[in-house]
């Protein structure tokens, strides 16, 4: 049997009949104590936030739940629905759309920050640049255009939890300050976005760069859930990405 318990290990998990406990905590003193934001914390991270940690990690969990059917994420899994998937399938089609282009600049941001820090800033994002192509992460929007209007709000919480002692505001500062660099940069304002904010918020608490595209597939799922909820409601089969009327362009012989 010695093999059999020790082909997985958990310190996430111990149960047995009539006994759950959650990182070391029975899940009875958990329910109706702790929010879910904290308990994404919890079984993650292992440890618990104090109250202004947990406010700053739910309002970046928050900003991110949905970005409306033009999003390739929510248009496949509303085109699923109408292909009969449910709801779980339909869900799980919206999250595997979020890759390095769709969903990943969360993820690219934190990595970003914690590669220019504590480095000179104009060189290390030439660096940045070199290695990685001349797309920054977390600045800039093809459709919100001047200002993503999620990312201003997300700052001034960071500001708060930093006044409140949650977090230390050193990448709160780089993030302002590589706005600023591309500005000078580019001539005009390149304002951070909706993931450079949320990046900000993860690295200040203390998650590691790949986490941060997981919270991104937990907000966003909220949002697969609802619409294709709502997809189901209004019917349809098999709504393909434009009306049948419109055709796509034929560059073959």
């Amino acid at each position: 049997m010695s093999d059999v318990a020790d082909w997985w290990s958990t310190a996430i998990i111990d149960m047995e009949p009539g006994r759950i406990h959650l990182r070391g905590q029975p899940i009875q003193d958990l329910i109706g104590a702790t929010s879910f934001a904290e308990m994404i914390w919890l079984m993650v991270r292992g440890d618990r936030p104090d109250p202004a940690q947990a406010r700053l990690f739910e309002a970046a969990l928050v900003s991110a739940v949905d970005h409306g059917p033009q999003a390739p994420s929510i248009a496949a899994a509303r085109m699923a629905v109408t292909c009969g998937l449910p709801l779980n399938n339909a869900m799980a089609t919206g999250v595997n759309m979020l890759g390095d282009v769709h969903g990943g600049a969360g993820e690219q941001a934190v990595e970003m920050f914690h590669a220019l820090a504590g480095e000179p800033l104009g060189s290390a994002l030439d660096a940045w640049i070199a290695a990685r192509g001349k797309i920054i992460p977390g600045y800039g929007h093809r459709f919100h255009t001047p200002v993503d209007p999620r990312a201003p709000r997300l700052m001034a919480l960071v500001r708060e939890a930093v006044a409140a002692g949650a977090c230390a505001g050193r990448f709160l500062a780089l993030g302002e300050a590589v706005e600023a660099e591309l500005a000078v940069r580019k001539g005009r304002a390149i304002p951070m976005n909706i993931d450079g904010a949320t990046a900000v918020i993860y690295a200040e608490l203390g998650f590691a760069p790949p986490l941060a595209r997981g919270l991104f597939c937990l907000s966003r799922s909220v949002g697969l859930l609802a619409h294709s909820w709502e997809q189901m409601q209004q019917g349809g089969r098999n709504k393909g990405p434009t009306p049948p009327a419109y055709r796509w362009t034929y560059t073959g012989e």
